[in-house]
Formats: C-alpha cells, structure tokens, sequence
C-alpha cells in the first residue's frame, strides 16, 4: 500500500507498507522533510512495523512520538503527518493529480443560487456525472450567509439587514455567518470526491483543501497561514474562513470566502457579533477582526482572482468549465423548493 500526504504549509510525506495478517509490515517511511538525527528515520520505521493495521491516527501518532530519541528534530512533518499518510494508506486514498479539475468562473447570479449550486455540484460529483471542480462565485447583490445550523435571530439584526438592503440567506455547511457584500469578497468552491481526504480528519482536511490558495496568496505577498480550525489568516487579521459538507454519496463541498474589502462597522450593524467570539479572537473590536486583501496587495479583486486561477491551473493542470444548463434548472428548482423558503431559512428560528 502507499499513502501521500502534503502537510499544510510543510512537507510531503510518502509511505509504503504491506499488511499481513492485520499488521503493518515492511513500513517505509520518505520525503522531502528534515529529520535529525538521521538514524532516527529507522526508528520511526521500526515503531510503525507491527502495528495493527486498525491503529487510528493517534495510537499511530503516538508510536512514532514514543520511538524518537531524544532531541530529535522533525521539520516540514509531524508524528501526526506519518499516521495520516499511513491511513490514507489504507483508505486508497487519492491525490489532487488524479483527477482531470475544472474550473468555473461565470457571471453573477443571486445568492441563493450560488447555494443551490453548491448542493447540485456536489451531488454531481458524487453520482460520477461531474469531475472535481473549482468554482469561483460573482454576485452583484449582498448578503449575509449564515451557517446550516446557526439560529437566525441570534446571529442576525433585522433592522441592519434591512436598513442595509441585505439579503439573509442559510447554506448546507456549518460554521458562521458572513456579510458578503457585492464586489467586496472572494469566493470559492471545491467539489471533490471524499477520496482526496480519506485517512483525514476534519480539521487536518481544512487545511489541506485550502494550501494551495494559501500559497497563491503568498505569491501576492500576503503572509497568509491557516487557523484551525477554519480561518485563512495573515499577520494583520483574519482574511476569510472556510466551511464543509459531506453528503455521504462519496463527494464533498469545501467553500470559502476572503475579504477583499470590509466595512466593519456595517458588519457589526447588520451580524450580531458576541463578546465570547471576539474575545477568543483575541480581540475587542468586530469591526477589526477581518483584514481585506486590498489592504496588502494593492491588487484589485478580478486580478487577485485571475491570480488564483492561474495558481489552481499551474498546479493542478485544470481547465476552465461550466455549470450545465441541467445543473442550473435542478439548482433553480433548489432555490423554489428550499433555499428560499422560509422553513429552510428559519429551520433554527
């Protein structure tokens, strides 16, 4: 069996293992990482030899932790990077090369169809019609977006949406809510197949998903770095944050959003935003927790977008795509039936 895994922000590690008789066998540990001392590689091969081939993440982990001599130095990995390669192993895990990614960047439409398409995206991909794709959102009207399981009068004032001529409008994926106002905030979606995160947790498939923008925005020059659990943060503040659904047909939805430019006093007008949220932000101000990306590239939005494009499609060999017009009548129909109801909107009153 062989198991990849690029850790965020780090190194590749590679594995192959045989399994016989329900233990891991004939493990070897390589990669592109840092390890001292350099007998210590032996060491972690031995720990992982013998293993039950069940072992989770963390009993792996742990082995690893436990076998290195003292001092050792492991740069560009973890103990915990060697046990999720070696359950993705297992798990026939995929890379992001192994697939043919598309990329779909299209005119604005309104909110609620941006999250339609997102469910019919996603089932697509998991029913084997649709191959992985990135699709970046464009809207000329705001919103909030609040999370599938957020209660809306805790996380919304009315009288500021309204006064604002916002729009309220409820996703599939969890997390919180966010103003995303027209032409002020980048936006993305991944629909892949579970396979590229098998062996995974959630919060190591956060990071992974979202390395290699990451990346395109320290090619930009912005000292970006991920958060856990969720947040595309900087030096000076947060810049967006992601969120996650798995719908269980063997796809999944991964989609972010970045501020380009904020204006964090009609955030807090139109989000009530609590004091136990800002405080574990470390901060005392809403109006200051997100950092725009205008404020450190000097880029404008389209361009910071075609610069993530280019990235995904150097990276990936992806090509551009579109949404088809069967996948735009379900996702309207979506909208009709669900997404903009009110029973779907207040499902947490």
């Amino acid at each position: 069996m062989h198991g990849e895994y690029k850790v965020p922000g780090g190194k590749l590690v590679v594995v192959d293992l045989d399994v016989v008789d329900g233990r891991i066998q004939n493990f070897q540990l390589a990669g592109d990482f840092f390890l001292e001392p350099d007998d210590a590689l032996g060491d972690i091969n031995a720990a992982v030899n013998g293993l039950r081939a069940d072992s989770d993440t963390a009993a792996i982990a742990a082995a690893v932790r436990e076998a290195l001599p003292s001092g050792a130095v492991l740069l560009g990995f973890s103990p915990e990077a060697v046990a999720v390669a070696v359950r993705r192993s297992m798990a026939r895990a995929t890379s992001w090369r192994d697939y043919d990614w598309e990329i779909i960047h299209e005119g604005p439409i309104a909110p609620n169809e941006h999250l339609a398409l997102d469910q019919v995206l996603t089932e697509e991909v998991g029913a084997g019609r649709r191959g992985p794709t990135l699709r970046i959102w464009e809207w000329d009207e705001s919103a909030v977006v609040i999370g599938s399981f957020q209660s809306l009068r805790n996380e919304v004032d009315p009288d500021g949406a309204a006064r604002h001529g916002v729009q309220v409008v409820r996703r599939i994926s969890g997390g919180g809510a966010m103003l995303m106002e027209a032409g002020a905030i980048i936006s993305y979606s991944l629909y892949a197949p579970t396979d590229l995160v098998q062996g995974m947790s959630f919060a190591d498939s956060y990071a992974y998903l979202d390395e290699w923008v990451i990346e395109a925005l320290r090619g930009m020059g912005i000292d970006a770095f991920y958060q856990p659990l969720n947040d595309i943060s900087s030096a000076k503040g947060k810049i967006g944050g992601a969120a996650q659904k798995r719908l269980g047909t063997g796809a999944l939805l991964h989609h972010a959003t970045m501020s380009y430019d904020m204006d964090g006093e009609k955030m807090v007008q139109i989000l009530r935003i609590g004091r136990e949220k800002m405080s574990d932000k470390g901060t005392t101000s809403a109006a200051k927790r997100v950092d725009p990306l205008r404020s450190q590239t000097g880029l404008s939005r389209a361009e910071i977008i075609d610069r993530l494009i280019a990235g995904f499609t150097a990276r990936f060999n992806a090509h551009p795509g579109a949404v088809t017009d069967d996948e735009r009548a379900r996702a309207q129909q979506l909208v009709d039936t669900k997404f903009a109801t009110d029973a779907w909107l207040r499902r947490v009153p």
